[in-house]
């Protein structure tokens, strides 16, 4: 299980980071800006997601190992 919230955490740390990098540089990165219903959002859900992925980094690190 704390390899599971690694994982999740992980990715929704790459993907609140690239959010933040499409958002300031204007690359296409990242899987935020591609979803509709989040238009004029998106640093508000990349800040989330980052700060989800530090929540599941501490979660995880919160359980024992097994």
């Amino acid at each position: 299980m704390k390899q599971f919230l690694e994982l999740i955490g992980f990715l929704a740390l790459a993907q609140g980071v690239l959010g933040l990098v499409h958002e300031f540089t204007d690359w296409h990165v990242g899987l935020v800006q591609r979803l509709g219903f989040l238009d004029g959002y998106g640093v508000y859900v990349c800040i989330a997601l980052i700060a989800l992925a530090f929540a599941l980094f501490a979660a995880a690190e919160s359980r024992g190992p097994g």
